[in-house]
């Protein structure tokens, strides 16, 4: 059986992780991201193709995200095609911090338990914060 309780308090900490999400959104508009010319032109291609709206009535929960992933990949493409700077085998591109969000969520989805994050460098004693009292 459910415990009722237990996602009650998922549902207020949702609450917490979207407050947080706001602060972020309001320090954190875009990020400079490098690609490799093969995926930049992939998502390209994704803009540039004209998808027919029919047939979409009845999509599978699985369905309906899978086809919002590719429209984010367009998206991130439009950005490219409009502010991409393409240098050698990559394209340098600032993109909206929500798509390079919905990018890296779904890279850890197909990761799976293979994901692992990326270390950060050690810091060093005179660089950490103090402890704030409390």
């Amino acid at each position: 059986m459910v415990n009722e309780e237990r996602y009650a308090l998922y549902r207020e900490e949702s609450k917490v992780l979207a407050a947080i999400g706001e602060h972020v959104h309001a320090q954190v508009g875009r990020v400079t991201v490098r690609l490799p010319r093969a995926v930049a032109q992939a998502a390209v291609d994704a803009w540039e193709r004209d998808d027919p709206d029919d047939g979409l009535r009845g999509e599978t929960v699985e369905q309906y995200e899978l086809r919002g992933r590719a429209g984010d990949v367009a998206l991130i493409g439009l950005v490219i095609s409009e502010h991409g700077r393409w240098e050698d085998e990559e394209v340098v591109v600032d993109l909206d911090v929500t798509y390079a969000g919905s990018a890296l969520l779904t890279y850890i989805e197909e990761a799976g338990p293979n994901y692992r994050p990326k270390e950060r460098p050690e810091e060093r004693p005179e660089e950490r914060p103090e402890p704030s009292g409390g």
